[in-house]
């Protein structure tokens, strides 16, 4: 008599954090877009990691970082903390001095977005707030 196979052990959920925050660039991008900005680049990498939006009105590139959160979730704007302010601004340091074929600006700017979602991935409320750090 053969013995039925064991069954497989459980597994933890998938990890939605990767898609919970290429929702949420993608619709900050949406908002930036509708305020007169250009997409430079997103996720754009540096040495030092990764950032997320890269914009230009022409006069102001600014980079921005997007935080989102499924409904659920804790703020978003607790983990926008002084080491990540200072990460971001590495970042951005670290992007200027690499690329040649940026746009010019008179001014720079540091942008932070805030997006909350549904468990759907539908927008609940998307806060941005110009020259956060």
């Amino acid at each position: 008599m053969s013995q039925p196979a064991p069954s497989p052990a459980p597994t933890d959920p998938p990890d939605r954090r990767p898609a919970v925050g290429r929702r949420g660039e993608e619709l900050a991008l949406q908002h930036l877009q509708r305020l007169g900005f250009v997409l430079v680049e997103q996720r754009a990498r540096t040495r030092f990691g990764e950032i997320d939006l890269v914009v230009h009105d022409g006069r102001t590139i600014v980079f921005c970082e997007v935080k989102a959160r499924v409904a659920r979730r804790p703020d978003a704007w607790t983990s926008l903390h002084d080491g990540k302010q200072r990460q971001v601004r590495r970042l951005a340091a670290a992007w200027l001095a690499s690329r040649t074929d940026r746009p010019t600006a008179l001014d720079l700017r540091f942008d932070a977005i805030t997006v909350r979602l549904d468990p759907a991935g539908r927008l609940l409320a998307l806060d941005h707030v110009e020259g956060a750090f």
